[in-house]
């Protein structure tokens, strides 16, 4: 992302905010309440609760994340729910603006929903949960995320159903697997 000095950026710039999980609409709220212009952009998901009875929810097209368009920057942060504004360092990047615009014209006239980043024989790491830490192979089986597991000493596999939210991808440039760990995979 080019760099921007703090003269060439205003306040009409756009930012991303990373978010505590689940708290999206909570802090879009608290950000309405202090007059600071945002956008959590929302798609409608249907769920099956108890006894099969069926439920429209809208849900964050971008999960952890919402936008801002501001000039004081350092107290966004003091935003209960605001983990950091997305950047490197110490500089927020901003957003390009015809991007979220787009966005906000789009949300309400086409079906947008969320997709994955990963992809079907990516190296992953699972986050959370009892095999937090693991690493292995993205797979699909009928339309469940599955990671394959390898135990290389006895050459053996097995696949754990997951959530991709528990997932995050393996930087392969360093990491080097057998042709065996690939077959098994499959």
């Amino acid at each position: 992302m080019p760099q921007i000095s703090d003269q060439q950026r205003s306040s009409t710039d756009w930012f991303a905010l990373y978010t505590t999980s689940r708290h999206e609409k909570h802090v879009a709220k608290l950000l309405d309440e202090r007059q600071i212009e945002n956008f959590l952009p929302l798609y409608r998901a249907e769920r099956y609760w108890e006894k099969r009875s069926k439920v429209t929810l809208e849900l964050p097209l971008f999960p952890n994340y919402l936008f801002v368009r501001a000039g004081q920057k350092g107290s966004l942060l003091s935003v209960p729910g605001v983990v950091s504004i997305v950047g490197s360092g110490r500089e927020p990047w901003p957003l390009p603006d015809h991007e979220i615009e787009a966005f906000r014209s789009a949300v309400d006239v086409c079906k947008l929903e969320p997709h994955s980043l990963f992809a079907v024989g990516e190296r992953v790491r699972i986050t959370n949960g009892a095999l937090a830490g693991m690493q292995g192979v993205l797979v699909r089986k009928k339309s469940n995320l599955r990671v394959v597991l390898t135990v290389e000493a006895i050459r053996s596999s097995v696949s754990a159903e997951v959530d991709e939210a528990d997932l995050e991808a393996v930087d392969t440039r360093f990491h080097t697997m057998s042709l065996g760990t690939l077959a098994m995979a499959h």
